[in-house]
């Protein structure tokens, strides 16, 4: 009998060894080799996932007495989907719906046919109206459900620079412009989940749903919407008259680098762009560069100033052209304006032959180092995305005097028009260098509020240097633009204008009949407020710049005064 308790026992204890080492090996399995799966599920377990609905932050204009304005914003309607397995007559739920909303037959009937999905979604964006017609039809297989979308009351307005909300495979986020730039802050997980108590208390779950380092808001910019709509129309009637390739313009503070305004055209309708070329979303104030010929002149001349090689009364012998390494420049007009031709006259005809002998007295070195004092290589850190820096290789390493000479009036180096207005802003303010910047706060869920700060840097100019170019850009204006017609009595206002030929990408060189028009102006302009750049590609049936915007600059510079209530300054 005792051999047969113990016969016994060993085999119990067989069996609990056999059992216990199951019980190892599959919580082995469990937690090694699928503890991905199995956290996944028990993340599920622990958390129920809101109702998909379409959260997002709202991104908000500004107007001059800081109210604000929806620039982007999450919008109700309804959607209508099926359950083909439940449709019992396609023709008819299809004529039942098609009394309410238009949509068409031949997508509708493919759908329903679809007999063993049992979700397909049909139409969107419907009013209560008419998503409380097709409930009361009653119609076996056909759904109503609320949804959210994201809509830009303006339309076109900054199209580019506002950007907008896309699908990138399975994943919905902002894809240009400050919807992307801002992402993080826009996005919103769709409601908090709720999550089991004894999850809560037992693991870091709760940590890891709701502390992913960003904090959720709105964006309120800079761009002032009537501002901006001014721009917009001036560009549509330049583009229309002149049937330009590409043309834009940004209005800035040059003294902090908040942009008012920012436009291109073509632009799109943020609303409807599934048709839109993939190019036109683009920004080209951020992402293209630009060879902005004469607008150059007045950054070189001032390093001239600055450097003490002249003075806006220094005068040189204009014979129409220069011969360069062998190399010919000739003046725009190719006309010689004789001897004793003063800076301030290289600066107000636009001599090309003049700004050569800027280049020479100051030198190769000092014309780089002036140059990229003024940030024309760098980006700006301004808050948008795919922001390109300048292409100014001819200057930094090139033994060729040419290649200075060239850069000196503008041609040879290209720069985003972004960089561009920064780099001239600094002769407006003393020498610095802003950072342009779209976004002026973060308006935060929990109340609080984060104003955005940007580091301003110095250029290489002296404030006197800057003085001296703005007193020479104001002589064009009084004197020189549109004969002297363009001289606003109660205002100064400083300017140049630029016209530079189009560089051939493909074969190289320059097209002989396409031109790049610029103009550029601030105001008032001993103390301004406004920095004003335009430019347009390849305008047909004009030859100078002046001609394509004197007057548009005149009719923004006049809005801007009268809009602000800008005191006169003299």
């Amino acid at each position: 009998m005792k051999s047969s308790f113990l016969f016994r026992s060993r085999i119990l204890l067989v069996l609990v060894l056999i059992f216990a080492a199951l019980n190892i090996a599959k919580l082995f399995f469990v937690q090694i080799v699928q503890r991905n799966f199995y956290a996944d599920l028990t993340s599920r377990q622990y958390s129920t996932p809101p109702a998909n609905i379409f959260e997002r932050g709202n991104i908000y204009f500004m107007r001059k007495d800081s109210t604000l304005v929806s620039a982007a914003l999450q919008t109700t309607g309804f959607k209508v989907t099926i359950n083909p397995t439940k449709i019992t007559d396609m023709e008819n739920a299809y004529n039942l719906l098609s009394e309410v909303i238009t949509i068409s037959r031949d997508d509708f009937i493919a759908k329903a046919s679809k007999t063993k999905d049992i979700y397909e979604e049909v139409a969107h964006r419907l009013t209560k109206e008419e998503a409380d017609a097709i409930s009361a039809r009653k119609i076996p297989g056909v759904f109503v459900y609320k949804e959210k979308w994201r809509f830009y009351p303006g339309g076109n307005l900054s199209s580019q620079s506002l950007g907008f909300v896309a699908y990138k495979g399975d994943k919905l986020a902002g894809r240009y412009g400050i919807e992307r730039q801002y992402n993080k802050e826009l996005s919103r997980m769709n409601g908090k989940p709720y999550v089991n108590f004894f999850a809560e208390v037992f693991s870091n779950i709760n940590k890891a749903f709701f502390e992913d380092g960003t904090k959720e808001g709105d964006v309120v910019t800079t761009i002032e919407p009537s501002v901006q709509s001014f721009l917009e129309k001036e560009l549509s009637q330049v583009q229309e008259k002149y049937q330009v390739d590409s043309i834009g313009g940004i209005i800035m503070n040059p003294k902090d680098g908040s942009i008012y305004a920012l436009g291109v055209k073509p632009d799109f309708d943020l609303n409807d762009f599934s048709q839109v070329k993939t190019s036109t979303f683009s920004n080209p104030l951020v992402e293209n560069v630009v060879e902005f010929g004469s607008v150059v002149k007045p950054l070189v001349m001032a390093g001239a100033l600055d450097a003490g090689v002249l003075t806006a009364e220094t005068t040189y012998n204009d014979k129409g052209s220069v011969i360069v390494e062998k190399h010919e420049i000739f003046n725009f007009d190719k006309k010689a304006r004789g001897p004793n031709i003063s800076m301030q006259e290289v600066l107000s005809q636009s001599l090309n032959t003049g700004m050569v002998f800027v280049e020479q007295k100051l030198g190769r070195e000092k014309l780089r180092d002036y140059l990229l004092g003024f940030g024309i290589k760098e980006k700006t850190g301004i808050d948008l995305p795919n922001e390109t820096g300048g292409l100014v290789s001819g200057i930094l390493t090139s033994p060729r005097e040419i290649e200075y000479a060239n850069a000196a009036f503008g041609q040879g180096i290209a720069l985003t028009p972004m960089a561009m207005i920064r780099a001239l802003a600094a002769l407006s303010n003393g020498g610095n260098l802003v950072v342009p910047h779209v976004v002026q706060k973060i308006k935060y869920n929990d109340g609080t509020e984060k104003e955005m700060t940007y580091t301003t840097t110095r250029a290489k100019i002296f404030p006197a240097t800057a003085e001296e170019i703005t007193r020479m850009l104001v002589t064009i204006m009084d004197t020189a633009l549109q004969g002297g017609l363009a001289k606003l009595e109660r205002y100064s206002v400083a300017v140049k204008t630029g016209t530079a030929q189009v560089a051939n990408t493909e074969e190289g060189g320059y097209y002989t009949d396409r031109h790049t028009h610029s103009f550029f102006g601030y105001f008032p302009a001993y103390d301004p407020q406004f920095i004003v750049l335009l430019y347009a590609i390849n305008p047909k049936g004009v030859s100078y710049a002046a001609q394509t915007w004197a007057d548009p600059f005149l009719k923004i510079t006049k809005f801007l005064l009268n809009y602000y209530e800008v005191p006169p300054d003299r």
